[in-house]
């Protein structure tokens, strides 16, 4: 049995799955002031009639980390980069206290210049000064040995509440994505710690005694204890649960569209073959770059709680949401007030939702109910733009799923999606605005908590292997070894194989999750003086994104 809960910005959805099906589900409003309200108010309700001990995980997906970086609620970060030559700082510099500091270790791993101690206190010493708590320490090619930062950390440890190290958040090269990525782990480090704790004692508090998960971004879960030291993998935890959810209720093989209304917005996604697409070198969020891996996803200020006005007599739906809808009690229009009105759905008191509709119809000099249909149509117009624009987008780049990379794929949808809060209403209208059949399934409003409830746990590890120098290095985990002159890319993936088992099994995964593919492997041989020195391996090993086993079996 799996307790699967999701925090987002406008409902906390739980359900209670037990052999593929669900037990029980419950709704409840979110309280952005006091999220974990929200979530003990949802899990009360669903677990009312369920004994905890029949319990074996609890995954909650949430908004905490994105809602942080969106909202600018972040904590103060200094940075100490290792660059080296190459980019000027100014162009590669993330929104923190950043120092660049000599010493480097080269492309190949190579100690380059030391590090000057001095300079390194020195640095420590100005942020702590400046009342910054939270550090990162990057250095360019730390990847490919990670003495540096493992140094440098050691130097600063005191004085800190936490430090974010480049080569334990990602194993590929890219230097301003890795920049940027340890900013936002230590940027959000103290709000989501505080947020694991609190969940954990609530956890406690109910008798709860198994294991709890939080989803990534990538449409896996991570162990709630170790997700502390990699709160970034968190962010777009939101519609990643969306998408793992349509996955579990839809079972389909066709290139599709999936969209998840929700109150305040709109999460578009997109299946090829009926598998989601994937963000190939990194999810970005407000402008930052990331290493994080994530499924593609376009969120669009645009859902059934959107506030409504004229704009210069122009209509205007979103992306402000100044509350529920009028019939529920909100201060304002919405397009949920319009489709009570258009008899698209009965919840709320109708009349409040005419009487919110009269000065829009009043300013557009027309009735009550065409105003309604031009609340309702600027809606669905809204969102086919936004999921017509990301197709195209998607099909001038190459396409890559959670499985692998479709070479010279274009997209074609043969069928939308629909869940949320607002589908039942507005699906019929999608579907016909982009001319494909619609497809709500059972159980849609609570859909991002059964995707939670129902992911496996995911990971990745990078292996880099210089044969000349016989040196290994493990980038994600920090990890460096010897190796025999004669090794093998065979002998890569072994290894990449090994510690991928033992990263996921210390994440949470339990053995029959762990299915292992080979997502990159490249071999290069080194030339020195004519003659072949030596192999440059790289190889790249994950657990496939996916579910313990699809809603219905």
């Amino acid at each position: 049995m799996i307790l699967g809960i999701d925090v987002g910005g406008t409902h906390t959805d739980a359900v209670v799955i037990s052999d593929h099906q669900i037990q029980s589900k419950a709704k409840v409003l979110t309280d952005a002031g006091n999220i974990m309200g929200s979530l003990i108010e949802a899990t009360e309700a669903v677990m009312r009639d369920i004994d905890p001990a029949a319990l074996r995980r609890v995954v909650l997906s949430t908004t905490i980390s994105t809602n942080a970086i969106v909202q600018g609620k972040t904590e103060a970060v200094g940075i100490i980069a290792a660059a080296g030559p190459g980019l000027p700082p100014a162009l590669i510099s993330p929104r923190a206290e950043t120092r660049f500091v000599s010493g480097y270790i080269n492309h190949r791993g190579l100690e380059a210049a030391p590090i000057d101690e001095g300079e390194i206190r020195r640095c420590a010493r100005e942020f702590k000064e400046g009342g910054i708590a939270y550090a990162g320490v990057v250095g360019k090619f730390s990847t490919r040995n990670p003495s540096h930062e493992l140094k440098i950390r050691d130097l600063i440890t005191d004085g800190f509440r936490h430090i974010s190290l480049g080569h334990r958040l990602s194993g590929h090269l890219n230097f301003p994505r890795r920049l940027a990525t340890t900013y936002l782990n230590s940027a959000i480090w103290g709000l989501y710690e505080n947020f694991v704790r609190a969940v954990t004692a609530f956890v406690e508090r109910q008798g709860i005694k198994v294991p709890i998960y939080i989803l990534k971004a990538d449409g896996g879960t991570i162990e709630i204890g170790r997700s502390v030291d990699y709160p970034v993998q968190t962010i777009l935890s939101g519609p990643a649960a969306s998408i793992m959810g349509i996955l579990s209720m839809t079972g389909g093989r066709d290139d599709a569209v999936a969209l998840d209304i929700g109150g305040t917005t709109t999460d578009i996604a997109l299946f090829a073959d009926g598998v989601p697409l994937l963000e190939a070198l990194g999810v970005t969020i407000e402008g930052h770059k990331t290493l994080i891996r994530g499924l593609r996803t376009r969120s669009i200020g645009v859902g059934g709680d959107s506030a409504v006005r004229l704009d210069g007599g122009r209509l205007e739906v979103g992306p402000r949401r100044e509350g529920p809808a009028a019939a529920l009690g909100g201060p304002c229009p919405t397009p949920t007030d319009a489709m009570i009105v258009l008899g698209l759905t009965d919840i709320g008191d109708r009349q409040k939702a005419r009487h919110s509709l009269e000065p829009l119809a009043a300013a557009l000099g027309c009735a009550v109910e065409e105003a309604a249909r031009a609340v309702f149509g600027e809606t669905v117009r809204r969102i086919a733009e936004a999921v017509r624009s990301f197709t195209e987008e998607i099909n001038n780049r190459p396409v890559y799923t959670i499985h692998e990379m479709l070479e010279g794929k274009k997209i074609e949808p043969r069928i939308v999606y629909v869940v949320g809060g607002p589908a039942q209403g507005l699906a019929p209208a999608l579907g016909k605005a982009l001319e494909c059949p619609y497809h709500i399934p059972e159980n849609a409003e609570v859909a991002n908590a059964v995707g939670a409830a129902l992911a496996r746990t995911t990971a990745e590890v990078t292996i880099l292997a210089d044969t000349e120098r016989r040196f290994l290095t493990v980038g994600e985990m920090g990890l460096q070894m010897e190796i025999p002159g004669r090794f093998s890319k065979e002998d890569a993936i072994r290894i990449g194989r090994e510690r991928l088992k033992e990263t996921a099994l210390a994440m949470g995964a339990s053995e029959d999750e762990l299915e292992m593919e080979t997502v990159e492997e490249q071999e290069f041989n080194m030339v020195r003086d004519f003659y072949t020195a030596g192999k440059n391996i790289r190889v790249k090993v994950q657990i496939k994104p996916g579910l313990i086993s699809p809603l219905g079996g």
